[in-house]
């Protein structure tokens, strides 16, 4: 009972966005090797530790099942795209000191994903939702006018992490399961790569010490392990308190990028992010009252 129980889904719940909110610290210990090859080691090591979860589970046999089908199968090859993409994008973000851009990215995405699920899904927007919309979109767009381009990072990660989100949807492949197998489509190029340095003499693994080497191993854990938890906390908790608290994440990341980084926070950050979270404060609002509403119409539908 204590196993299943909401309380134990918090505690994985804030254990994965908590982890996700401060690997921006790892990623800053790992600063001087290139973002690519801190990419490609993200990529080797959690292809062991994932299928290790995968045997954990038995899971193997219904992932054999799914990848039968040639649609599932090339689904999980753009959301590979897709997941290398949202990774490199964010350790970039990272050692070139623009950690704000990133929690600003994340801040969006959940607006995105309605925007994404009224085009392509055809859904209907509640007024409160549009304009949440409205306000994320007049933040984004303070920032473009004032800076004089466009928060790209904000923007791919944003849209990214919507796009895979959707598409991980459509395919009957568990998470971890599906990590697995997106790791290991990219697990070639990525394991090319750093013998290609290695053989250069180029490589950051074993040339720049025991400590670094452990950093770069642990690009795995990392990558997996916040996943995992995710997944056991998504199982014990309502749909709406995970919807609250995924915004642990990026308040992490604003607050390591403003307070611990000292990341430049101007008068352009303060109007885009006031216009941004205003617009998540109706969004979460409207999502809570619409799950309240819907608690409430259930008892009588079931009834009549």
């Amino acid at each position: 009972m204590f196993a299943s129980s909401p309380q134990i889904g918090v505690v994985y719940a804030l254990l994965a966005f908590g982890t996700w909110g401060l690997t921006a610290i790892y990623f800053k210990a790992v600063g001087n090797v290139p973002p690519v090859e801190v990419l490609a080691h993200r990529v080797i090591w959690s292809v062991p530790l994932t299928a290790l979860f995968v045997s954990c589970s038995r899971d193997w046999p219904n992932l054999a099942t799914a990848l039968r089908d040639r649609r599932t199968l090339a689904t999980l090859v753009v959301s590979a795209g897709l997941i290398g993409t949202i990774w490199f994008v964010f350790v970039y973000a990272v050692v070139t000191d623009r950690v704000l851009h990133a929690s600003l990215g994340y801040f969006i995405n959940p607006v995105v994903n309605v925007v994404l699920g009224v085009i392509i899904l055809r859904e209907r927007l509640r007024p409160m939702q549009w304009l949440a919309v409205a306000l994320a979109l007049v933040g984004t767009v303070n920032m473009t006018w004032s800076v004089g381009e466009l928060p790209w990072i904000s923007l791919v990660l944003a849209f990214s992490f919507a796009f895979y989100g959707l598409l991980r949807k459509t395919v009957n492949v568990g998470p971890v399961s599906g990590l697995f197998v997106e790791a290991s489509l990219l697990a070639p190029m990525a394991l090319g790569y750093l013998l290609f340095l290695e053989v250069r003499g180029q490589g950051a693994f074993s040339a720049g010490g025991f400590q670094l080497d452990l950093l770069l191993v642990a690009a795995g854990p990392i990558t997996v392990l916040p996943l995992v938890w995710f997944t056991s906390g998504a199982r014990r908790l309502r749909y709406a308190t995970i919807g609250v608290l995924l915004y642990l994440s990026p308040t992490l990341q604003f607050l390591l990028a403003v307070v611990v980084y000292r990341e430049p926070f101007t008068h352009t950050h303060v109007v885009t992010f006031a216009f941004i979270w205003t617009g998540l404060a109706v969004f979460v609002g409207d999502s809570l009252m619409g799950q309240k509403r819907h608690r409430k119409g259930r008892p009588a539908r079931e009834s009549s």
